[in-house]
C-alpha cells in the first residue's frame, strides 16, 4: 500500500496556537510529536517508509522536511499554491502512479487528525485497501458516531456489500448539520462521519475522474500524465480550479463502499475538540505550558506557551485561555467555532 498523507490547511479555528506560518498539523498540541509527525507514525504501520507521501504546500515544505527527516526529497510532493484538496489529491496520486504503476492501492489520509487507538486504524486500512483492489472501487473509511455532532460531514451506508467485513454501499452523503438532525443521524445507527478517508489503485482513481469528474479534470489529468517536468507539473497545478474532492470527485461516484472504522477518532479543529482529548484533572481542567494558576474554576482549557508571563485563571467554568507570542485568546468554550471569524477580521489588519 502507497499512502498520501495531506498536510494542508491553516487551522484557523486554533489562533493562536496555529497561524498560516505554521498551521495545526505542524503543532505539537497533544505530547510532543505534532500532528503530522503521529500520523507518519500510523502510515509506517500500514507501509514502508519508501512509500509514505506527504502533499503540502510550498510555503510549508521547510517545516515537513525538517519534522520527517526519514522521508527522502521526491516523498514530499509540493503545492506551488493552494488549490483544495481535488487538485492536491488528483497530483499526488497521479504522481504516486509514475513511480510504483497503476495497479497498488494509494490511501489518503489527513496529518491533522487525532486517533489513539493506532492498531484499530491501521486493521481498517488494511481491510479498506484489500476490498478497493478486489473489487476495483474506491473504498471509504468512516467512523461510528458517539454523539451527534454539527461539525462533520456524515456519511448514509447503503445495503450490506461485504458482511464478512463489515462493507456497505455508500447511500448518501450530508453536509454538516444542525443539531436536531445530527441527533436523528446518530440515534438511526445508519451513519458514519465522514473523515476523508480513502482509498483505491490509480486505475481506479483515473477510470471513476474520466467516468464522473467534469471536463476540467480529466483535461488536467491528461495534462499531468504528459507532464515530463516538475516545472511542467507546477504550471499545470496553477491551472487547477479550486474545489474539494468531495464534490468535485466522490460523490459523484455511484460504486463508492464505504467501511466503519473500529477506533476512535478526531479531526482537531477548535480549541473545544483539543479540551475533550486532553488529559484533564478531576474538576475537568486541561493546563498545558508552565507558570499558569488556576483557582475555583472548572472545565477550562489553559494553555501558555509564553512561560514568561503568568496566566491566572479564577472563579471560571466552561473557558479557554490561550497565551502564545501570536496573541491572546480568552472565550467560552462553547464558542469555539467563531475563532474563524476573528482571524478572518484580524487578517484585514494586524496578521
Amino acid at each position: 500500500m502507497i499512502v498520501v498523507i495531506i498536510a494542508g490547511g491553516s487551522g484557523s479555528r486554533l489562533w493562536p496556537l496555529s497561524t498560516p506560518e505554521y498551521p495545526k498539523h505542524l503543532l505539537s498540541i497533544f505530547g510532543s510529536s505534532s500532528l503530522l509527525q503521529a500520523t507518519y507514525e500510523r502510515a509506517k504501520r500500514l507501509t514502508t517508509v519508501d512509500k509514505i507521501y506527504v502533499s503540502t504546500e510550498a510555503s510549508h515544505s521547510d517545516h515537513v522536511i525538517d519534522q520527517l527527516p526519514e522521508l527522502a526529497e521526491e516523498q514530499i510532493i509540493i503545492e506551488p499554491s493552494r488549490r483544495d484538496t481535488m487538485p492536491c489529491i488528483l497530483n499526488a496520486v497521479q504522481f504516486v502512479s509514475t513511480r510504483y504503476g497503476y495497479d497498488e492501492p494509494i490511501a489518503s489520509v489527513h496529518a491533522d487528525h487525532y486517533i489513539r487507538d493506532v492498531d484499530g486504524f491501521v486493521q481498517g486500512l488494511k481491510v479498506a485497501a484489500e476490498t478497493a483492489t478486489k473489487h476495483q472501487r474506491i473504498t471509504l473509511l468512516g467512523v461510528e458516531p458517539t454523539h451527534p455532532d454539527v461539525k462533520y460531514g456524515y456519511i448514509n451506508k447503503g445495503d450490506i456489500f461485504d458482511h464478512e467485513d463489515f462493507v456497505y454501499e455508500i447511500d448518501s452523503f450530508k453536509e454538516k448539520p444542525e443539531y436536531k438532525v445530527a441527533k436523528e443521524y446518530f440515534e438511526s445507527g445508519e451513519y458514519l462521519w465522514n473523515m476523508g478517508y480513502f482509498v483505491a489503485p490509480y486505475s481506479v482513481f483515473k477510470k471513476e475522474i474520466t467516468e464522473n469528474a467534469d471536463k476540467h479534470w480529466r483535461e488536467q489529468l491528461a495534462r499531468l500524465e504528459a507532464a515530463k517536468t516538475n516545472e511542467e507539473r507546477d504550471a499545470i497545478y496553477l491551472d487547477f480550479e479550486k474545489a474539494p474532492i468531495d464534490i468535485a470527485l466522490i460523490e459523484r461516484v455511484p460504486s463508492l463502499l464505504v467501511m466503519p472504522g473500529a477506533f476512535d477518532w478526531m479531526d482537531v479543529g477548535s480549541f473545544d475538540d483539543v479540551h475533550k482529548v486532553s488529559s484533564q484533572d478531576e474538576l475537568g481542567n486541561a493546563l498545558v505550558g508552565e507558570n499558569i494558576q488556576v483557582l475555583d474554576s472548572k472545565h477550562v482549557y489553559v494553555r501558555n506557551n509564553d512561560s514568561s508571563k503568568p496566566v491566572v485563571v479564577i472563579g471560571m467554568d466552561n473557558l479557554v485561555v490561550v497565551n502564545t507570542k501570536h496573541g491572546i485568546l480568552v472565550m467560552r468554550t462553547d464558542q469555539s467555532q467563531k475563532v474563524k471569524d476573528v482571524v478572518t477580521q484580524l487578517s484585514k489588519s494586524t496578521l
